[in-house]
């Protein structure tokens, strides 16, 4: 088999690919930045519990619109802005720390957007919701998924600044009066929109790991913020491109291959990359040493 048929040819002989390589290439640029942003305020399990978090406003709009893109995208995104609010009131008023309000909100979020999956559609309909597939997404989807990754880029580079220092030092933000908590709650809507965006292509359970992986990843090979910031896109990106041909030529599901692959790239990180990979590490060790 030439490297035409490995790599070109599922692109330009299918238009389903075509849409699919257009709709990783979009989450990429939004959700790669978000999840950085993420990765350095200490909130890499808050993204696993927001996109939870959008289930129960999804199986809303499922019941009462079917497989409704606007409809479930609608519910999903006013789901997770409440659970957002939700927690936010809850650790400002008691003495639950941020961390925890978001997991028990996202709980029982989760729990009630099964119930309501389970009780008004198919099991097939959750695994729809739940995974998703990037194979399956039309043109509507993809406006949705470039309309949002334009929007965050729009409004990142608009608060950059702010957000960047809200991220590093919080302390000092609000010692010169800046308003931090604004910032925090646009950023919250941002990871909102983008996993909206994520989960008709790729599932809610697998909408965080393409924010995730490729953040955590990056953040293995340089330090500094405008080369995390383009690291972390390229590769969700290339996890992307990769995972929809692994899909194509091995018959593989394609949201968790591209999630498998941005997986492998991250343990190959752990080993092998200059800043905090192991072996690096040691080699810098020793050489201290002698």
């Amino acid at each position: 088999m030439h490297l035409y048929d490995l790599l070109v040819a599922p692109f330009a002989e299918f238009a389903f690919m075509r849409r699919a390589l257009v709709g990783c290439l979009a989450l990429a640029l939004g959700s790669g930045p978000i999840g950085l942003f993420l990765v350095m305020r200490r909130m890499s399990l808050m993204g696993d519990a927001m996109s939870h978090a959008v289930l129960p406003g999804a199986a809303v709009g499922f019941m009462m619109a079917g497989l409704s893109l606007p409809a479930m995208s609608i519910g999903g995104f006013f789901a997770g802005v409440l659970v957002a609010l939700l927690a936010g009131l809850a650790t400002r008023f008691t003495s639950i720390k941020e961390d925890a309000s978001f997991a028990a909100f996202y709980l029982l979020s989760l729990s009630i957007g099964v119930l309501l999956v389970s009780r008004g559609g198919s099991n097939v309909d959750l695994m729809h919701i739940l995974f998703g597939s990037v194979l399956a997404v039309d043109d509507a989807a993809l406006y949705l998924v470039a309309g949002v990754a334009s929007f965050t880029l729009a409004t990142l580079a608009l608060i950059y600044r702010p957000l960047l220092l809200e991220s590093l030092d919080p302390v000092y933000l609000r010692a010169v009066g800046a308003r931090g908590g604004l910032w925090h709650m646009l950023f919250l809507m941002l990871v909102v929109l983008n996993l909206v965006a994520g989960f008709q292509a790729l599932g809610t359970l697998m909408a965080v790991g393409l924010m995730m992986l490729p953040a955590i990843t990056a953040r293995l090979w340089t330090e500094r913020i405008e080369a995390l910031l383009g690291l972390s896109v390229a590769i969700a990106f290339l996890s992307g491109l990769g995972g929809l041909l692994l899909s194509y030529h091995f018959e593989l599901p394609s949201g968790p291959a591209i999630i498998l692959l941005a997986g492998l790239v991250y343990l190959l990180s752990l080993l092998l990359a200059p800043v905090g990979g192991a072996l690096p590490r040691y080699i810098r060790a020793r050489h201290l040493e002698s």
